[in-house]
């Protein structure tokens, strides 16, 4: 039996997929505060963990680690104690789902999303300029002053301490770095309320209209009792407690080891040297993603893997050959020039595709923008159509006017944009779609910006201003715009004073910001950025600074190759899906097509032929019974391995112990 025989065909998903019951309720004000609490939570443990001790990293990816472990200490055990007391003061479902979207928002900022990277992007530059890279006189003449803190300049105390700590009896220099944080922040809430406005004029198409998964939601709903009336249910059943165990076995033993070596670690990772000892097959099993991927249609998941094994043996053969694309395109994303250029063809199909079967709902949405539709469309949303297309609108024209201001050429501003927003609104698409936790883009708006429109119309002001965007636009593997889609997704049935929710979206962003940003820069200044985490601080720069010098010194004209590979990925992208639509036995998802090159593939691959592996043989011999009745064991493998992960920080930070990594995909 197939997903579609037990009911989940693609265009149609079976209920099992969703919990029955949607939460109700009204937001409340305990609500909010109490999810103000969870994000300054997660605004000082991610980064502390991640710099600090150097543990699980807890924010990275949209999985949401530290969200999740929060949420199921609450329903475990203040909520669990109110319910069997019979208390009024237990909270709602809605309340329960108001503070983990809130949770969730703060999740995307501390760490990869922008704290962890906005600190050492401005500084990175002066500090580690060399008579080697002379970025001395190929970057700094470029780089805007006032987007760097003041006094910066190679060997200044502000940019040398931050990086090598403070001399006894030096405090943080504050006034250095307020005033670069008065220029960043309205570029940075601008993003984010374009994000948030997207969410919302998208929210019904994706929703109510093609009724997408939304996997990464399920577990919060099911912590937050939304189909047994608040009570947390899933905390009774058997299954979740034996999926979670799993997990937690394992997780015990790795970090046992790391205090007495002696104890064995399990190993959940294998390489096979593969195309003549080029390149690694990597077999890794992680358990989160085992259960994230068991919720998705079998369709979804068998392209995923397939495609990237795919995409794997083209790249090792071209190894072999000692074919390369030629072109230098900077980290992140697909290695191989000629993937990148085919995913990033893919990605703006996809976000053309799904913006072509919303035309509709657009329309409707239009009307709503001009005061001549039905008010009852867009009831519920936390804010107005009207509201929200004009916060996109004016917010997209205030960055484009502040990427110029950074040296962008005007030229390019357009582009550079419409490249960030295709991959952000492609990456959402495939997380509430498929389930993909942790993913990547194909390619970030700088490296293609610069390869179509080539170096001499970006100008070396404008090639410097786009390693300066890797702030916000680098390896996008979390951001606030994804984190509002499953939160909206959540809150669908929360029946009264659904707007404030956008208060809630805006206290989790700035209180998640200022506590993560003042813990991650005090401690950089009191121990060191060097000695902290090793990517956001050392290899990070190096790395997008190298690119930018190589473009300045290299320059490039347009790549037209690029541009018809892009064509090329677009009418891949566009096929696979005509024929998903048309022929209802095509295996192939069009999304597998279009991550499958990525890099964070590789190591997810095999976990992904595990969980399609999995379900589809619970679905051919248990039907869509056992599938439910299993259900909650692939829920607790989620929740386990978050729980250990949490709760080995802690006895980290009681003993000092660092270094002490139980998770990281």
């Amino acid at each position: 039996m197939t997903d579609r025989a037990a009911g989940t065909d693609k265009r149609s998903q079976h209920t099992e997929m969703v919990p029955a019951r949607a939460p109700q309720g009204t937001v409340t004000g305990r609500a909010l505060v109490i999810g103000a609490f969870g994000s300054l939570a997660i605004g000082l443990g991610a980064p502390w963990a991640e710099h600090v001790l150097r543990g699980s990293y807890m924010a990275l990816d949209f999985s949401t680690p530290a969200a999740i472990f929060l949420l199921f200490v609450l329903a475990a055990v203040p909520q669990l104690l109110l319910w069997k007391m019979r208390s009024p003061l237990r909270l709602t479902t809605a309340e329960i789902v108001t503070i983990f979207s809130m949770m969730v928002v703060a999740s995307a900022i501390p760490t990869m999303g922008l704290t962890a990277q906005i600190i050492p992007i401005t500084t990175g530059a002066y500090y580690y300029v060399s008579p080697e890279n002379k970025w001395d006189t190929v970057i700094l003449p470029e780089f805007p002053q006032w987007a760097a803190p003041v006094g910066a300049e190679p060997g200044a105390p502000v940019i040398k301490y931050l990086y090598e700590g403070l001399p006894l009896g030096r405090s943080v220099p504050w006034r250095a770095w307020l005033p670069m944080l008065g220029m960043w922040m309205p570029f940075i809430l601008a993003l984010y309320l374009v994000m948030i406005a997207m969410m919302v004029l998208l929210r019904r198409q994706w929703v109510d209209n093609e009724r997408l998964t939304y996997p990464l939601t399920h577990l919060p709903l099911e912590l937050a009792g939304a189909d047994s009336g608040g009570f947390p249910a899933l905390l009774k059943n058997k299954m979740f407690w034996l999926g979670l165990a799993v997990p937690v076995f394992f997780g015990v033993l790795t970090g046992l080891h790391a205090y007495f070596p002696q104890i064995p670690a399990p190993k959940l990772i294998q390489t096979l040297p593969v195309f003549r000892k080029q390149m690694s097959l990597e077999f890794r099993l992680s358990f989160p993603m085992v259960g994230f991927f068991y919720l998705v249609t079998t369709e979804a998941s068998f392209s995923l893997w397939f495609f990237n094994r795919i995409f794997f043996i083209i790249r090792g053969i071209l190894s072999i050959l000692g074919v390369s694309g030629g072109e230098t395109m900077g980290v992140f994303g697909t290695t191989e020039p000629y993937f990148a250029h085919l995913g990033t063809g893919a990605f703006i199909a996809l976000v053309a595709s799904n913006l072509w079967v919303s035309r509709r709902h657009f329309s409707r949405v239009w009307q709503a923008v001009r005061g001549s539709s039905d008010s009852a469309y867009e009831e519920g949303e936390i804010m107005s159509f009207r509201l929200a297309f004009w916060a996109m609108v004016v917010g997209l024209a205030f960055m484009g006017w502040w990427l110029a201001q950074t040296g962008m050429p005007y030229i390019a501003v357009p582009v550079f944009l419409a490249f960030a927003f295709v991959f952000f609104l492609g990456l959402t698409r495939a997380v509430v779609e498929a389930g993909f936790a942790e993913a990547v883009a194909p390619k970030i708006a700088p490296a293609m910006t610069i390869s179509w429109l080539g170096t001499g119309a970006m100008g070396h002001s404008g090639i410097v201003a786009s390693g300066l965007a890797y702030v916000w636009c680098s390896d996008i593997r979390t951001f606030v715009m994804c984190s509002v889609a499953n939160s909206l997704k959540m809150a669908q049935g929360i029946t009264h004073k659904r707007h404030l929710l956008l208060w809630g979206f805006l206290i989790a962003i700035v209180v998640s910001f200022a506590s993560s940003f003042w813990l991650t820069l005090t401690r950089a200044y009191i121990q060191g950025g060097v000695t902290m985490n090793d990517w956001f601080f050392k290899s990070g720069p190096n790395l997008y600074y190298k690119y930018v010098a190589d473009k300045i010194a290299n320059p490039t004209g347009p790549a037209w190759y690029g541009m018809g590979l892009a064509a090329a990925g677009g009418l891949i992208y566009a096929l696979l899906t005509t024929m998903r639509f048309r022929y209802p036995s095509w295996p192939f998802h069009p999304l597998g097509f279009a991550i499958g090159s990525v890099w964070i593939m590789d190591p997810i691959w095999f976990t992904c032929l595990v969980a399609w592996a999995l379900k589809s043989l619970i679905l051919r011999y248990g039907g869509n019974k056992q599938y439910t009745f299993l259900r909650p064991a692939f829920l607790g493998l989620i929740c386990g391995q978050f729980t250990i992960n949490a709760l080995w920080l802690i006895v980290d930070q009681i003993t000092g112990k660092t270094g002490n990594m139980i998770f990281w995909i």
